[in-house]
């Protein structure tokens, strides 16, 4: 395993974080893993160096939060490094347990560290931009947590670049703790992060953890297959993105041929892509499956020149922005 410093914290996360949005309930989403099947996951991940984790109160509302911390109860606590989410809505019938105003906040980081079964979570996130709660008020709240021992470090996920150039500021001006990741929407079919985002987070020292660096499935496969997998049957959301839009077949096809070539999986190919990407600290990798979770590790150890690189590159085209939401 490689280890990287995550953004200018200082704290040592490994070069895979695993995602936990597949742990928790089937009723949930039909490919997510029991507690069982998942342990086993989490344990293997730890056995090959893994020991960056994140998930949310959201996924399987709140049962990949439970899953997650028993597996991890007689880990050591000072290795691994735990992160979670806020903001998606945790129940329909209480319009408090959503959102990023200081009550969601304060109960449903409460909730999460209750689950997680810990007194300080490593890295409390925003899992989206809240456009009716001041970010005053939610940098404030989170704030508070890290004075109050909840929380080490504060992230966000997905959002427009000129949003947490706001909250940057916001932070600044205040003296409040400020953002130090970014979770976002990353990988070889979906690069427009790359025109504001990333060069925003390098220059301010933010480490950058891309969510969906498969693009939820679609570059571990030939295009055309990739209806004929559990995840491409029930899971409506991997239409939402435009990864088959522009030049997003034309890529799928070329990171089949590249990894043909080099005799590695095709998934192998698009992470070791984002690996090889200087602003990139950590892709959040999930995963169903002890083989897959193994290949993922490989890939640090596949070297593309910078010839392979520009030729899985330029098809690309700009596409609509996707995952703010």
């Amino acid at each position: 395993m490689e280890y990287t410093t995550l953004g200018d914290t200082g704290m040592t996360v490994s070069r895979i974080c695993l995602g936990c949005m597949s742990f928790g309930s089937s009723d949930w989403r039909d490919w997510v893993l029991d507690e069982e099947a998942s342990h086993e996951i989490i344990d293997r991940a730890i056995d090959l160096g893994i020991n960056f984790f994140d998930t949310a109160n959201m996924y399987s509302v709140g049962e990949s939060e439970r899953v997650l911390g028993n597996a991890l109860d007689d880990r050591d606590s000072d290795w691994t490094v735990v992160a979670t989410k806020v903001f998606n809505p945790m129940d329909e019938d209480n319009p408090n347990a959503q959102g990023l105003s200081r009550k969601a906040i304060e109960q449903e980081l409460e909730n999460s560290l209750d689950r997680l079964g810990m007194e300080t979570v490593d890295l409390y996130q925003t899992h989206r931009w809240d456009y009716d709660a001041p970010i005053a008020e939610t940098l404030g709240t989170l704030d508070d947590a890290v004075r109050r021992g909840k929380a080490r470090y504060i992230g966000a996920s997905s959002m427009w670049a000129y949003q947490l150039a706001d909250a940057l500021h916001e932070s600044g001006s205040r003296e409040l703790e400020r953002f130090v990741t970014m979770q976002n929407h990353y990988n070889l079919v979906y690069r427009e992060e790359e025109r504001e985002m990333l060069p925003l987070c390098d220059d301010a020292g933010i480490g950058v953890i891309p969510w969906s660096p498969l693009a939820r499935g679609y570059l571990t496969r030939p295009h055309e297959e990739i209806d004929a997998t559990a995840r491409g049957e029930s899971e409506e959301h991997l239409y939402e993105h435009p990864y088959r839009e522009g030049g997003g077949p034309a890529i799928n096809e070329r990171v089949g041929e590249l990894a043909d070539e080099k005799d590695v999986s095709m998934a192998q190919i698009a992470l070791s892509w984002l690996l090889h990407k200087e602003w990139v600290d950590a892709p959040i990798v999930g995963t169903t499956s002890i083989e897959h979770l193994e290949d993922a590790v490989e890939a640090l150890d596949i070297s593309l020149s910078e010839s392979d690189i520009e030729y899985l590159e330029e098809p690309y085209e700009p596409v609509r922005v996707s995952g703010h939401g």
